[in-house]
């Protein structure tokens, strides 16, 4: 069910459930939900986000789930959080106060739950909640509470210069690495 503009109106500034259970593979974290999202309680749920084909592409999922299947996640070990709660039209919309304070919940979250690694979708926002102006997309040299991180690529259908075969390639690399972690142990 799409929602209506009415709906989409009504979404801003509420929140979603994460989709999350202690020691998660990987835990990923939006920078903060959309009013699509809002509207319907799903994360990544707008028509054209590529959050769910790059999944499926990287090898994470064994098919393309719907939003509406986010809760079948935790079975794979993965799991889907926000660094902000507050739904907005556009994450610009965020202030740099609001993003360090979703740093310091995330953190508790990654303390309270021990994923073994955490999945930020989007650059810009990773270095603005965290004060690492120089992170890149990719494995990160210091870890959050004892959890690994890897900044991806944002995979909302804005961020363009990104296609969905790079996208997807750089969700696999993060597979990978979390799979050759799993045999090493």
């Amino acid at each position: 069910m799409r929602p209506t503009r009415e709906q989409l109106a009504a979404a801003g500034g509420g929140e979603i459930d994460d989709v999350l259970a202690p020691g998660l593979k990987v835990l990923f974290c939006g920078i903060n939900p959309g009013l699509y999202s809002g509207a319907t309680g799903l994360h990544f749920a707008r028509p054209g986000n590529r959050f769910w084909p790059a999944l499926h592409a990287s090898g994470f999922t064994p098919r393309r789930f719907r939003p509406e299947e986010q809760r079948e996640l935790l079975d794979l070990g993965l799991g889907i959080t926000n660094l902000a709660s507050r739904t907005t039209a556009r994450a610009d919309e965020l202030s740099r106060d609001e993003l360090q304070r979703g740093a310091l919940v995330l953190t508790e979250k990654l303390a309270r739950h021990r994923p073994r690694w955490l999945a930020v979708v989007g650059i810009t926002a990773f270095r603005t909640a965290f004060g690492r102006p120089k992170a890149t997309v990719g494995p990160q040299a210091e870890p959050i509470a004892e959890t690994r991180v890897w900044v991806l690529p944002n995979p909302s259908g804005l961020n363009a210069h990104w296609t969905p075969t790079a996208l997807g390639g750089e969700f696999r690399r993060l597979r990978v690495a979390s799979e050759a972690e799993d045999h090493s142990q």
